[in-house]
């Protein structure tokens, strides 16, 4: 138990019991209580594990498994603050520390698995789990005990132990390096536009976006893109001006990239070096295959597989596709050969051309606060949740929303919502779960967040894109994953489910938001309030698998990038990330006018930690699934509440409680049918 509070840094991680379910302290949390925080929580962490794997009862589920279930809840809350601090609110202090605390954490972590007499009752229990009469969520939290500290090393001698510790405060440091150096470059490149001409082809609510960024960095009167996504995207979209595309588009896949201090290649390749070292250590051939065995693919070759099933037919669309923006380029006498940095701007007119959509005249249906307003109205109508706004609650930044989440009058949790780009914020967006769902000591209800980098807009309502709702849906799924869990012990909680299914939630989320029953309610047009006309939602609906071409190659080709460059690192060998990319892109024939959706030297999901490494296929693992099941609902209706209440009671709730191939086998009735996939992206 912890002593009466005596600093900040107790407000960080104590219980938290206050209204609502409690709530985190964000108005106490600056990178000095959250350096206080960590070190008393691994105080207290580490004299939970002593009296853990030191008593000398035998060991049983609930004196070891379920005992370890009940430790370092103190640190755990202070590393979620450290979490999103430097995801959220990432400035010069927070980076310092982030520095420092990162190869401590990792060095923390490692002292736990590898812990003799820790691991021996863990295996013990592991060894008896047939004949101990555990219910069914307590098999597998053994079983999943066991196996992630076999795969963290908990079994190695001693001298393969420190060897272990020693590469893995070495990739925490490299990780956080990766990012701080990615975070450096979109906040030090920026492309100013000096007179309104060079603003031809923009939207009116991107000029003032472009205007109020222009005014936040010093340069009022002209007009700022920041070298972010959400800015960089719609502006090659959009913009007329071919050379001020080419500069913007070359600024933005050189992130990482510029023989400059924040350059990733020398770190990118020291990754790939120690990574495999690791996985020989731990008897695995190379990373790519420790990291997939623990998937549902279980092997690279698996999604190497599923990868080139989709490879071929998408590389002949997206060939397609950009003969067709040739064929109107060369009909509008343009002059040129289609590029890269052409590639938007041409889809869009392409896009017109066919479906006579124009995609500016859609975003003026989408605000902001409508899209979210749709998400809650479909988590109702599916899962039965409300949301009801909260004022008062302590947030990080001002521009944050806090809202509780019930079914039935009953809280279910609460969702936060940082909607806004702002310095010292990675770029994208992602869930967090800042507590998760339990019922072991007491019902803890979890409490998640959305974050997002959408540009303020100088006045009215925040404008987005199709693509930008779609991610929002998309993250909301996670969300909802996490609100939904219902499950008693938080190890298998929630999001704590397999890297290749844990984006199943995600992604068939987003196929409610094109749905009319939906875009009549919430896509209002910011003037006159009226939904999309009848015939523009037809079009709409038509042209959903437009442009499948560009987006599947784009994907697949950071896919299996990720997956041959960790398959063909070595332990002692140098991998120019520069040079293999331009190799792995020949081999597998990448058009020029197509880039990697994440060239190396910015691909954070793969190099800023371990999450998605050697597994940024998942994405793709998850959407056959998606693919399937959507198809069930399709065939029943897309918002039958039977289907609804199946996919929240097999799927939703039961978070890593059942096996991720068995929780889809009954929700579907059968095995996944990955030709589903090939006709949701028109490829069949």
């Amino acid at each position: 138990m912890l002593a009466a509070a005596s600093g900040p840094e107790d407000k960080l991680i104590e219980v938290w019991t206050e209204e609502h379910g409690g709530y985190p302290a964000f108005d106490q949390v600056n990178p000095t209580s959250i350096r206080a925080a960590l070190e008393k929580g691994m105080a207290l962490s580490k004299a939970e594990i002593a009296e853990i794997a030191g008593t000398a009862e035998t060991p049983t589920f609930a004196n070891t498994i379920a005992a370890l279930e009940d430790s370092g809840r103190a640190l755990d809350r202070a590393q979620r603050f450290f979490g999103i601090f430097t995801s959220a609110m990432n400035d010069a202090a927070m980076q310092e520390l982030q520095t420092e605390m990162s190869p401590v954490l990792s060095a923390f972590g490692d002292d736990i698995i590898q812990n003799a007499r820790l691991f021996a009752r863990i295996r013990a229990v592991h060894d008896g789990r047939a004949i101990a009469g555990l219910s069914p969520e307590q098999r597998r939290l053994v079983e999943n005990y066991y196996r992630n500290f076999t795969r963290r090393g908990a079994a190695l001698n001693d001298a393969d132990k420190a060897t272990l510790k020693d590469l893995n405060q070495r990739l925490a440091s490299l990780y956080t390096k990766f990012s701080q150096n990615e975070l450096a470059d979109e906040e030090s490149y920026q492309l100013t536009i000096e007179t309104e001409a060079d603003l031809e082809g923009l939207p009116e609510s991107l000029r003032e976006a472009a205007a109020a960024a222009a005014e936040a960095h010093g340069v009022k009167g002209k007009w700022v893109f920041t070298n972010t996504r959400s800015s960089m995207e719609p502006f090659l979209t959009y913009s007329a001006e071919r050379d001020l595309r080419e500069e913007g588009w070359r600024m933005w896949i050189m992130r990482g990239d510029n023989g400059a201090a924040t350059d990733n290649n020398a770190v990118i390749s020291e990754i790939l070096q120690l990574r495999t070292r690791r996985a020989r250590l731990l008897g695995f051939e190379t990373h790519a295959h420790w990291a997939v065995e623990n998937n549902m693919a279980k092997a690279p070759q698996a999604a190497m597989e599923l990868m080139m099933k989709l490879w071929g037919p998408a590389l002949r669309r997206a060939q397609e596709e950009i003969a067709e923006m040739q064929a109107i380029a060369d009909k509008e006498g343009a002059g040129i050969t289609i590029e890269a940095w052409d590639h938007r701007f041409y889809s869009e007119r392409v896009r017109k051309a066919t479906y006579d959509l124009d995609q500016n005249e859609v975003k003026l249906h989408l605000q902001l606060e409508n899209v979210r307003d749709g998400m809650f109205w479909a988590a109702e109508r599916l899962y039965g949740l409300r949301f009801a706004e909260l004022d008062g609650l302590p947030v990080y930044h001002e521009d944050m929303s806090v809202y509780e989440v019930t079914r039935d009058g009953e809280r279910v949790g609460l969702w936060y919502f940082d909607p806004y780009a702002r310095g010292g914020k990675s770029s994208g967006a992602w869930m967090n779960e800042y507590r998760t769902q339990e019922r072991f000591k007491a019902d803890i209800t979890p409490i998640v967040s959305n974050n997002a980098n959408f540009v303020k807009s100088g006045s009215g309502p925040v404008l987005i894109s199709w693509d930008d709702a779609v991610t929002m849906f998309h993250e909301f799924g996670h969300a909802l994953h996490g609100l939904n869990s219902n499950v008693t012990y938080p190890g298998v909680a929630g999001t704590s489910v397999k890297r290749d299914f844990v984006e199943f939630p995600s992604q068939i989320n987003e196929h409610w938001f094109p749905t009319p029953e939906l875009l009549n309610r919430f896509a209002l047009h910011v003037d006159t309030g009226k939904p999309i006309p009848d015939e523009s939602l037809a079009k709409i609906q038509k042209a959903l698998k437009f442009n499948q071409g560009f987006d599947t190659v784009e994907f697949l080709a950071s896919a299996i990038y990720d997956m041959k460059i960790h398959l063909a690192a070595t332990p002692d060998g140098t991998i120019d990330p520069g040079a293999f990319e331009k190799s792995c892109m020949a081999e597998i024939g990448l058009p020029r006018e197509i880039v990697m959706r994440h060239r190396p030297t910015q691909f954070g999901h793969i190099f800023s930690g371990d999450g998605y490494s050697a597994g940024y296929y998942v994405y793709l693992w998850a959407d056959a699934l998606t693919a399937d099941a959507w198809e069930l609902f399709e065939q029943r209706g897309v918002w039958d509440p039977a289907t609804a209440k199946a996919f929240l009671d097999d799927i939703l709730s039961v978070g890593n409680a059942v096996a991720p191939d068995e929780a889809f086998r009954k929700f579907r009735g059968r095995d996944v049918d990955t030709e589903a996939l090939m006709r949701l992206r028109g490829f069949a």
